[in-house]
């Protein structure tokens, strides 16, 4: 009996630990040194990212089919599957099958400093 308490110990404390290593224990404010907010909302709207995405502070249109981005900048993960990190969300936003094939998110035709611009106006989006 001791054994078999021992091992449903030991399983159980591995599965809290996997889980606890998953949560993210505190919102790091996610900053990109020289990009620029405002100018990322402009490019978001140039190449109409709203027409899958619902936006804050973009009124039209209000494409569903990539979901809200409300509340992005605190969210743990980029489409439920990568960190959300600075790094990874410039080459998201600019070429998303790269990372992830198959994707329904296409390409954008966003330069490297214009998807720093958007990646920053994400993390506005508290």
């Amino acid at each position: 009996m001791y054994i078999r308490e021992r091992r449903r110990f030991v399983a159980m404390s591995l599965a809290a630990i996997t889980l606890g290593a998953c949560a993210e224990t505190s919102v790091r404010p996610r900053q990109l040194a020289g990009a620029d907010p405002a100018r990322g909302r402009d490019a978001a709207e140039r190449v109409v990212c709203a027409a899958c995405h619902e936006i804050p502070g973009i009124a039209w249109p209000r494409g569903r089919m990539g979901g809200s981005l409300a509340g992005f900048g605190g969210r743990p993960l980029i489409a439920g599957r990568l960190p959300n990190q600075p790094d990874i969300l410039v080459r998201w936003v600019r070429d998303a099958p790269s990372l992830i094939p198959g994707t329904g998110m296409p390409p954008q035709d966003l330069s490297p400093a214009e998807a720093r611009d958007v990646a920053a106006f994400l993390y506005t989006l508290e």
